[in-house]
């Protein structure tokens, strides 16, 4: 049975981002009436902002008649993505950073995506795929992401060549069973979990290719999240280890 892309909700998780925020939903409110064929939510999902973030997203809410604003009141993007696949009620969902590194054009070629192959239910931008193309990205970001990659080959043999590009969409349900499947880190690890958990269960992914931009004022905290990473990555293997002998039920 065909699934229906009749709809489409885009996340934007968003901490302190008051000198980004408004292009940025300017940005995408333009695009996606111009070039998206599908009727478009876009929900701005702030993770406990202490500047004018607030404030702006409420005014974007009252200016776009497509965007709302949710206060999350916990930091990270795993639990704002988490509220957002909850509260989502299109037949897409999925999150892109708020700087638009990844090209918006990838967004009407998502959706086409979807339209194109009623199996499909995962599209996972890439910055390191062979047809990718990367700009200004820095030297030890690249180092960072990279050891990243071949770690997550070699402990889960993620098939994917990029887990945390900035760029998701699935389908409604597959997001809702792989929240259901995941655990509860609150930071960039999540998604990283979504995707190979996603392998996992047998899920139809396309690894995309994309147009990238590095941001040089990003507000992630590079060491503090590749900490979280390596803590994550060993409970994730640990449970992976146990579901596979049987000792620990699958989620």
């Amino acid at each position: 049975m065909e699934q229906s892309t009749t709809d489409i909700n885009i996340l934007f998780p968003v901490l302190n981002e008051r000198l980004r925020l408004k292009n940025g939903i300017d940005r995408t409110v333009a695009y996606v009436r111009k070039n998206l064929t599908i009727p478009c939510k876009i929900t701005i999902l702030d993770n406990g902002s202490d500047d004018e973030t607030p404030d702006i997203g409420r005014q974007l809410a009252e200016k776009y008649p497509e965007v709302s604003y949710v206060r999350v009141g916990e930091r990270g993007v795993g639990v704002a993505f988490r509220r957002g696949i909850s509260l989502n009620e299109c037949a897409l969902v999925g999150y892109m950073d708020i700087d638009l590194s990844t090209d918006i054009k990838h967004l009407g070629q998502a959706v086409s995506l979807f339209q194109e192959n009623p199996k499909l239910q995962y599209v996972n931008g890439s910055r390191f795929s062979k047809a990718s193309d990367t700009k200004g990205r820095k030297w030890y970001r690249k180092i960072t992401s990279m050891g990243l990659i071949i770690l997550l080959k070699a402990f889960f043999h993620m098939k994917a060549t990029d887990a945390v590009c900035g760029f998701t969409f699935l389908r409604r349900e597959a997001a809702e069973k792989l929240v259901a499947a995941c655990g509860n880190d609150n930071g960039w690890f999540y998604t990283i979990e979504f995707l190979l958990r996603a392998e996992r269960m047998g899920m139809c992914i396309y690894d995309m290719p994309v147009e990238w931009q590095e941001d040089y004022n990003t507000t992630v905290k590079i060491w503090k999240t590749i900490k979280n990473y390596l803590i994550q990555m060993k409970r994730l293997h640990r449970e992976f280890r146990m579901e596979s002998s049987g000792s620990l039920p699958r989620k």
